[in-house]
């Protein structure tokens, strides 16, 4: 958006409010990615918290900015404390800025209990955007955007976990989540024996870095490139899922029965499988309930 004062706007955009919180993008990858925007906001805040101090020191020096005393650590086993200390020192009027690891605080990362401290304080907390692996892979996946779901990291095992799975198999739109390497092919598979095997979907590894890669395909076709070693474990991984497909045509019952039964097989309750039913082959959820209990039921 332009008009006669975008100059002089976007010239004062480059200082920090005085007694405010800001939280500031980094790169994913790539350290040309720094805005010159975040890099001002950087040098001239009185205090810069960080997720990690040493990574971040590394990037002030990088951008010949002088960390001093003014670099203070604030990370996930220390956030509700921290953000006590940076809710004092925004009251008093000091330019507080918030960097985590890498890309947009709060965002998988720690930040959220800042921002809530902040904000239930009465203070101002602004935004420098940046970087964004969630962003960057949803855009680079060839799925639907809008709308779409941000999952995060699924929790490693139990019922938290299977719920999220589900969750993303009954999903009309397109889910987004991040996992290490090491468990990218479980969680894959993890995905194709509830959502199906032919579910449309994307690993997207090391964004802005120089081995980055998309590989799209289905999710079993991806679990198998993982197995060959055609997507390496290893390096930063998000997963784009694509949504539920919606069928308005008249469910064939054979096909219909062995879609019960793979839902039922993958753990899903009885609901949740006339759901995902109901909202891929377009039954009713009546007809989708019915016939998920008569396929659950022992045989006679």
């Amino acid at each position: 958006m332009t008009g006669p004062d975008s100059e002089t706007s976007s010239a004062a955009s480059l200082e920090p409010v005085p007694g405010s919180l800001v939280l500031v993008a980094t790169p994913i990858g790539n350290l040309g990615d720094l805005s010159s925007r975040a890099v001002e906001t950087l040098r001239a805040a009185d205090w810069i918290y960080a997720e990690d101090t040493r990574r971040t020191r590394g990037l002030l020096s990088h951008c010949g900015i002088e960390a001093g005393g003014r670099l203070r650590g604030l990370h996930a086993h220390n956030e509700q404390q921290g953000a006590a200390r940076v809710v004092e020192l925004v009251q008093r009027g000091a330019t507080v800025a918030y960097v985590s690891d890498a890309g947009m605080p709060a965002i998988s990362d720690p930040g959220e209990r800042l921002v809530r401290a902040c904000a239930d304080a009465g203070l101002t907390v602004t935004v420098v955007p940046g970087p964004s692996a969630v962003l960057g892979a949803l855009a680079l996946a060839g799925l639907p955007t809008v709308p779409f779901t941000f999952v995060g990291f699924l929790a490693r095992k139990g019922r938290a976990r299977t719920d999220a799975v589900r969750a993303i198999a009954t999903s009309a739109v397109t889910s987004v989540l991040f996992e290490s390497p090491l468990r990218l092919r479980a969680t894959l598979d993890d995905l194709a024996a509830v959502t199906g095997a032919d579910r449309s979907a994307a690993v997207v590894r090391e964004l802005t870095k120089l081995h980055e890669s998309v590989v799209r395909g289905t999710l079993a076709s991806l679990s198998a490139a993982v197995a060959t070693g055609n997507i390496p474990a290893r390096g930063e991984c998000v997963i784009v899922v694509g949504g539920a497909p919606i069928n308005t045509e008249p469910a064939d019952p054979a096909v219909a029965s062995a879609r019960a039964d793979a839902l039922l097989a993958g753990g899903l309750g009885a609901r949740d499988a006339a759901r995902a039913l109901s909202d891929e082959l377009g039954l009713t959820r009546r007809e989708a309930y019915d016939l998920v209990i008569a396929r659950r039921a022992p045989s006679s």
